[in-house]
């Protein structure tokens, strides 16, 4: 009775997901929808450290532990030293020779247990800033370094997990069904960053220093389980590739003929731009709501759930545009300019004290952001050269999270800098956050600019570009 009702289940599934998910059409009899949902599990566990670090950790250090929000910042910028190294990642799992023959198994296996790593560190940490128990004697610089030194671990396992997750989830499927792959890899991202938003929100209700901890030590059990589940039997043995003699090209000479293609600088340049304007006020928006609005810490745990849930639909929304033959710049182009009045929306919320409209800018945040990362990673993906799978998504994901690092550590050191200035709430309490949101709409402006050139190209070669409208319409 129980295998009938699963497979019941599953047939439901497969059905519907055409429907309500247009990437998901590439799933085939070779490559069941199951086993790409499975496989989809690691940027869940993605999506939970994204939301326990930028979410309810930078939150609970800013206000309830009294963590200098610099300092907060700097922590969650950290992992961008690795950042630069996803483009080095994804090109030494594109050319990885082990014994099985396994390529991206083994940098996702380094990758979760440096997850791991971070979070069994990060409660010790914790114990020592909250004061938790005896542990207020212990000098507070342990606490600042013995954290930092988690969210180091957790953020460098983040990258080389995600990176090579998509570079074996692109592996699986047909050159031209790729970028609609690493599409639903990239909803099931906030699909678990929504989940994982709503049971931090819930768990954290009547919110405790142990609670806290005991929520990081089950999100470490819960990563290693859950990414081994992910990749179990997803990439075959070859023996053969192993014995092999594949020539090992030098990574420069692979750089050089990637960033060498039509207008690759400058899709980099806005992608690090774009980046920048949606992920300089991650680490301020929770504190925002709480300091500026009054919510509480529930409140602005869900926050991220909201996030996620802009992004599902910016996300989906693209993924079925794209499918009808949409220029993905223009998408980019879309997605820049949805988060102006985003950001504007969440300056309003200061001024009139109404948590309704911050709740709607930030939802509208996720869509624009959506749209815009859809866009960004299906222009890699399709000037991508080939072979070079891994070193492409490595390209974008380290372009994007250096310049989302670099912007929380600034995002964060301008808004200690304004509090600490005599006299500075010339706009009430909320005048150091609405600096950096005006900001982040300055960079959303440049944005536009710089990928105006790439617009206006795509639309003089008119029909030919094979570009539609939002509506699918050509």
């Amino acid at each position: 009775m129980l295998k009938r009702y699963r497979q019941f289940a599953i047939v439901r599934l497969a059905n519907l997901a055409p429907r309500y998910l247009p990437f998901a059409d590439v799933a085939s009899d070779d490559l069941p929808l199951g086993r790409l949902m499975r496989l989809s599990l690691f940027q869940v566990t993605v999506g939970m450290a994204l939301v326990l670090l930028v979410g309810t950790l930078n939150r609970v250090m800013i206000v309830e532990l009294n963590v200098p929000a610099s300092l907060v910042s700097i922590m969650l910028a950290l992992p961008l030293i690795f950042a630069p190294f996803r483009a080095l990642i994804g090109y030494r799992s594109d050319t990885h020779r082990s014994a099985l023959g396994w390529r991206r198994i083994p940098y996702i296996w380094k990758g979760t247990m440096l997850q791991f790593g971070g979070f069994a560190i990060m409660p010790f940490a914790l114990l020592v800033l909250s004061g938790f128990g005896e542990s207020h004697d212990a000098p507070l610089w342990i606490g600042h370094s013995g954290a930092a030194l988690a969210f180091l671990l957790v953020g460098a396992g983040v990258h080389m997990v995600q990176t090579v997750g998509l570079a074996l989830a692109t592996d699986l499927v047909p050159p031209r069904d790729q970028p609609n792959v690493v599409g639903l890899m990239y909803v099931m991202l906030l699909v678990g960053m929504g989940i994982s938003a709503i049971v931090f929100g819930k768990l954290l209700e009547d919110y405790s220093a142990g609670r806290l901890i005991q929520v990081i030590q089950g999100a470490a059990v819960v990563t290693i389980f859950v990414n081994i589940f992910a990749i179990w039997k997803q990439e075959s043995r070859d023996r053969s590739r192993a014995m092999a003699a594949i020539p090992q090209p030098e990574f420069g000479d692979a750089w050089r003929s990637f960033i060498a293609g039509r207008n690759a600088l400058r899709r980099l340049v806005v992608i690090g731009l774009g980046t920048a304007g949606f992920g300089m006020a991650d680490v301020l928006l929770e504190p925002y709501g709480g300091q500026v609005l009054g919510m509480t810490v529930s409140e602005t745990t869900r926050l991220t759930a909201t996030l996620a849930c802009g992004g599902i639909v910016g996300f989906g929304l693209a993924s079925r545009v794209l499918a009808r033959g949409a220029d993905p710049v223009t998408m980019v182009w879309y997605g820049a300019l949805a988060g102006i009045p985003a950001f504007g929306a969440i300056i309003l919320s200061a001024t009139v004290q109404i948590p309704a409209i911050f709740i709607i800018g930030v939802l509208l945040t996720g869509f624009g952001a959506g749209l815009f990362s859809h866009g960004t990673l299906t222009t890699t993906m399709r000037m991508a050269p080939k072979e070079q799978t891994g070193l492409a998504l490595g390209a974008w994901g380290a372009v994007q999270a250096t310049a989302a690092g670099i912007a929380i550590a600034i995002g964060g050191v301008i808004r200690d800098v304004i509090v600490n200035t005599p006299d500075a709430d010339w706009f009430g309490p909320g005048t150091a956050y609405l600096a950096v949101f005006g900001l982040e709409i300055a960079l959303l402006a440049l944005t536009i600019a710089v990928v105006y050139p790439l617009r206006s190209e795509k639309l003089a070669n008119g029909p030919a570009s094979g570009m539609v409208s939002l509506s699918g319409r050509s």
